[in-house]
């Protein structure tokens, strides 16, 4: 049984599901799925918490499967957050060196200067404070400035925020599922670890995260994070709308939508009939797949415009060189691909989870890739812990889970 220090879990609590995944690491610092344990998350609406009890029981049940899966005992684990109340902005911060070379203590306060000329409500905290670039003097365009010469150090930051209930709710339903949270972070930026290569962040591209009730924006310039949002549409209202328009239960819309979906009409040949059980004890009804299509199409479009608009917002359209990256569970409906190139202008590919091993053919699915994520952020803050010297490379417990639990700045390098 793989010693407890070498165990990281990712939580992913969506709103259509929960899912645990587990993994060791390795003596060479290789992450290994060892477990992967998934239920129907029934306590939150949009990716924020509704329901306390309802979110506390699915998510016990996703960690009870990965736990039997995996054969250890989960304690704390890395959980994501999304929701409408993301909000991003870009500030500067300057400040003037204290001796010729940049330091890693100079590049710290050029960061905190950026922040606190960030204008932040009292309801909301900072979640992630990402720098862009530094500029040493009139040089600019730097990533890593420690060791260059000059007199003032300049940052450019992309400060992430949300609301302080929604994120406290969140922590409180693990808490009261028995497990310690020892970080929470933004889910597209999660997905982006895990479906992204350094050569799309370098050239530019748009991650785009189609959860059950929000969609997740992180758009990557020149190998840094340049904007987020969460947009609040998802998979779930394709599914509403599929059952008003066919006149059928949820459950039903949502088998429909999974089995003979598609994002686009005119991509449909025959004429595919298909069987529509009623609600109630009314008879089934027969609907052709273009009725279906006719359904979905309208708000896969509504969705890619919301899209479109946030990326032109940011001032990112025609600067996305690596194009559109599709991942999450809708980005599985057929035509998607197609729809995004037609929609965005640009090339589209599906993101699927990688960087790990193990039991990764389990994992190498788009609804995975927040989760795989966590779990690459998880060894990234492990590693930086351990080279702070404040712990091994496992779940941090005590004194950092009651920073985040008090919901303090995290600061991703």
């Amino acid at each position: 049984m793989p010693k407890r220090e070498q165990i990281l879990v990712g939580l992913d609590i969506g709103t259509t599901k929960i899912c645990a995944i587990v993994a060791e690491i390795t003596e060479t610092g290789a992450l290994n799925i060892i477990g992967v344990g998934s239920s129907p998350s029934r306590g939150l609406r949009k990716g924020v918490v509704v329901n306390i009890e309802s979110t506390v029981e699915s998510i016990k049940k996703a960690v009870d499967d990965a736990e039997l899966m995996a054969g250890v005992e989960i304690h704390s684990v890395y959980t994501g957050i999304a929701g409408g109340h993301i909000a991003g902005e870009n500030c500067k911060g300057v400040v003037v060196l204290k001796k010729q070379e940049v330091t890693r203590e100079d590049v710290q306060r050029a960061v905190d200067s950026a922040r606190t000329m960030a204008v932040i409500p009292q309801e909301r905290r900072v979640l992630h404070v990402l720098p862009r670039e530094f500029m040493v003097d009139d040089q600019d365009g730097i990533r890593d400035p420690v060791g260059l010469l000059g007199t003032r150090l300049e940052v450019n930051v992309h400060i992430i925020t949300g609301a302080v209930t929604s994120a406290q709710n969140l922590i409180k339903g693990v808490n009261r599922a028995g497990l310690d949270v020892v970080d929470i972070v933004l889910q597209p930026l999660a997905s982006s670890e895990a479906v992204l290569s350094p050569e799309e962040k370098e050239l530019g591209v748009a991650m785009v995260d189609f959860g059950g009730g929000t969609t997740d924006l992180a758009i990557f310039l020149d190998g840094s994070v340049r904007h987020t949002a969460v947009l609040p549409l998802g998979g779930q209202n394709l599914t509403k709308d599929l059952a008003i328009g066919l006149l059928t239960s949820q459950s039903e819309a949502e088998k429909i939508k999974l089995q003979y979906g598609i994002a686009r009409a005119d991509l449909l040949q025959g004429h595919q009939m298909v069987e529509v059980p009623s609600v109630g004890e009314r008879p089934a009804r027969m609907f052709t797949r273009r009725d279906i299509a006719d359904i979905l199409e309208p708000r896969v479009e509504e969705m890619f415009e919301l899209v479109r608009r946030e990326i032109a917002r940011a001032g990112y359209e025609g600067m996305l060189g690596a194009g559109v990256v599709l991942t999450g569970g809708t980005s599985l409906l057929e035509g998607m691909l197609d729809a995004a190139e037609k929609l965005l202008n640009l090339p589209a590919r599906r993101g699927v989870p990688g960087g790990v091993g193990g039991l990764r053919d389990i994992v190498s699915n788009p609804i995975y890739s927040t989760g795989v994520g966590l779990l690459l952020h998880a060894r990234q803050h492990a590693e930086a812990q351990e080279l702070a010297g404040i712990g091994s490379g496992g779940p941090i417990k005590g004194a950092l889970s009651r920073l985040v639990g008090k919901l303090t700045d995290i600061f991703l390098t």
